[in-house]
């Protein structure tokens, strides 16, 4: 089958368009024709070497993809041939085929189309699991999200509308900014050209923010800990900054804070019922239009290098999309 494939963890640069082995269903899998596969900066983490696993080489990148269930393993219950579907796994989803565990995917409505669909998982699920289930975030709450333009951050911004608190959103430039502010972001603050620290004291009364949502790490981390709010939390979500900060712990505990990280995907693994169900929840949040997954672009699969370049050079808004059938239906 037609696939992008990664030979050695040298970046993006290096992968090419090749053949690679249809993949077979083990007996809790389902196999799906992929129509539209999301990249992710995780994706360019794990062709990079930088991520926490390392596939056995050669493999197929990808983790988030949407298409229509070919065949089953034989102790999947919830799936059948035909059906249309969305699904994360850690790898092959920028291939004609992939395989994902049963409990890593989601019907996909009818009214969501699979470019859409391609990008739910990693970015919703991530959202709502950290702001709901970690944070617990209240709606008379403030939420600071920083990378608010990217793909998890922006779902953030939607979902902490979605959920009545107060969004401030952290971004690098003045479109981005715009982006964040039309997803519900009472405000927006360009890391460029303010200090978080201040500007958020500033927009709280100098209370801080009940929540941070950081995808991003390094510099911004070191100014989130110093806004935060009496008894607030700083949800750990990745470092696209480059940087793991450290932390002085006399920090959170002059503000009697809470640090806490989120791991979604082993969620996911470790309560797999769970996480059906919010799979669930947030298709049926998004067919009645009160969360609303933002796609930038949509590229041909061979057109790949493109979207991990515009990832690589921070252009990507919401997400970008690989279209791997060029007539998708639905």
């Amino acid at each position: 089958m037609k696939a992008l494939l990664c030979k050695g963890f040298t970046g993006p640069a290096d992968l090419e368009m090749g053949e690679a082995p249809k993949p077979a269903p083990e007996p809790d899998e389902i196999l799906f024709d992929v129509h539209a596969a999301s990249v992710t900066f995780m994706d360019n983490l794990i062709v990079s070497g930088l991520y926490q696993m390392k596939p056995p080489l050669p493999f197929v990148p990808g983790t988030d993809a949407a298409g229509v269930v070919s065949a089953v393993g034989d102790q999947v219950r919830h799936f059948k041939p035909g059906d249309r579907v969305a699904a994360f796994n850690w790898t092959g989803a920028f291939a004609e085929q992939m395989v994902a565990k049963e409990h890593r995917a989601a019907s996909l409505p009818d009214d969501i189309d699979f470019e859409v669909g391609s990008t739910v998982l990693h970015n919703y699920i991530t959202g709502l699991y950290a702001l709901r289930n970690k944070a617990k975030l209240l709606s008379s709450e403030t939420l600071v999200v920083h990378g608010a333009a990217g793909g998890v951050g922006l779902a953030a911004v939607d979902i902490g509308r979605h959920m009545g608190a107060r969004v401030i959103a952290t971004v690098g430039n003045e479109d981005k900014a715009t982006l964040a502010k039309s997803y519900g972001a009472v405000a927006a603050i360009n890391h460029h050209e303010e200090n978080i620290r201040d500007r958020v004291k500033e927009l709280t009364d100098g209370k801080g923010a009940d929540v941070i949502f950081d995808t991003v790490g390094g510099d911004i981390f070191d100014q989130s800990i110093r806004c935060i709010n009496w008894d607030g939390r700083i949800l750990v979500i990745g470092f696209t900054s480059g940087r793991i900060p450290e932390l002085p712990l006399n920090l959170p505990l002059l503000k009697n804070c809470s640090i806490v990280g989120v791991f979604t995907g082993a969620w996911a693994d470790k309560f797999p019922e769970e996480g059906r169900s919010m799979n669930a929840e947030i298709m049926d949040l998004i067919v009645k239009g009160k969360l609303r997954p933002y796609v930038s672009d949509v590229l041909p699969l061979s057109r790949a290098g493109d979207a991990f370049s515009m990832i690589a050079t921070r252009q990507v808004r919401g997400r970008t999309v690989l279209r791997v059938r060029e007539t998708p239906t639905g």
